[in-house]
């Protein structure tokens, strides 16, 4: 299966990708509005808050600027997502002693998206290590907690590799807004010695895009996204092939127009989640028999649309209620 990009890459209005750092955000003025969805916020809607304090917001990105450049050597682990791409610019601007970027491969990993990550790596000018792993097996069984084995294992890894490389620090795009979710990935950081300089900076998601767009980054706009088995209900086995199926899908809906897109597999049936202002055209008679009958070509035998619409961590809410 070819999937070059994301494909409503192409349409989004953000700023240009021809820039290797963009430009300097702690000397500009404009605070750039976004509209685009925001990876902590868990109503559906495709607009992060706008940040009001212009003053605040910059203050926060040369503070971030002074955490990088006592660093030393760096390594960026790079996921391709708004936070991980704002914070390697900002290490390359800031700058850091010497700089790499480690993107981890896996099967539950979108292939669209490391290609786009591939693509920005490349006019950015970094080093770039690309790791493929093997899938651990508490993420083949899908526990509860299976992005801590997952991160644990990747971070493992890299670390092990930039002691061979002579490298000092590990860095990754965790933000302030993350510890308001349920993210068992949070542990793994702690243990293997990551820093999340964005968090530390304050940073939230919404200030993170603003200071994107101002900087020229391509994807300052782009809708939040996780891996694959997210898909999948906790506690069933994940296969490649079920990872295969929801890439499709979700790739041919994007296609469709809807940025925002889930695809969660239960069984032989799709569960189609989009952002509640795309549900009425998802509805639309020529537009659910197309996209039924292109899913049912792919392997579903049954395809049903969400009501409630898409919501950050909907397959965590039972965790959530449970451990209150």
């Amino acid at each position: 299966m070819t999937q070059p990009t994301h494909p409503d890459k192409t349409t989004r209005n953000g700023g240009s990708s021809n820039s290797s750092t963009g430009s300097n955000a702690s000397n500009t003025n404009s605070t750039g509005n976004t509209d685009s969805s925001a990876g902590s916020n868990n109503t559906g809607s495709s607009t992060d808050a706008q940040p009001t304090d212009t003053r605040s917001l910059h203050e926060k990105y040369r503070g971030l600027l002074e955490i990088l450049r006592g660093l030393g050597k760096t390594a960026v682990a790079y996921s391709g997502g708004v936070d991980s791409t704002f914070l390697l610019a900002a290490a390359k601007e800031a700058p850091v002693e010497e700089l790499v970027a480690m993107t981890m491969k896996r099967p539950y990993i979108a292939q669209w998206e490391l290609v786009e990550a591939e693509e920005f790596i490349q006019k950015l000018g970094v080093e770039h290590h690309v790791v493929e792993l093997p899938v651990d097996e508490e993420v083949r069984n899908n526990v509860v907690n299976r992005c801590y084995y997952c991160k644990s294992s990747t971070f493992g890894y890299f670390r092990e590799q930039l002691e061979k490389m002579g490298f000092d620090t590990l860095v990754d795009g965790t933000n302030a807004d993350d510890t308001h979710e349920y993210r068992p990935g949070l542990r793994a950081i702690r243990e293997n010695g990551v820093r999340s300089p964005l968090q530390e900076a304050g940073l939230t998601k919404p200030e993170i895009r603003a200071l994107s767009r101002e900087m020229g980054l391509p994807d300052w706009d782009k809708p939040a996204n996780t891996c694959l088995v997210t898909r999948i209900p906790y506690n069933t086995l994940v296969r490649d092939e079920d990872l295969r199926l929801i890439e499709q899908a979700e790739y041919y809906l994007m296609k469709q127009g809807f940025r925002q897109v889930r695809v969660r597999k239960h069984d032989d049936l799709a569960r189609i989640e989009v952002e509640p202002a795309m549900v009425a055209r998802l509805t639309e008679p020529g537009t659910a028999s197309r996209i039924t009958s292109h899913l049912k070509e792919l392997g579903f035998r049954y395809v049903s649309m969400d009501l409630e619409g898409y919501k950050t961590g909907k397959m965590d809410q039972a965790i959530l209620k449970n451990s209150k």
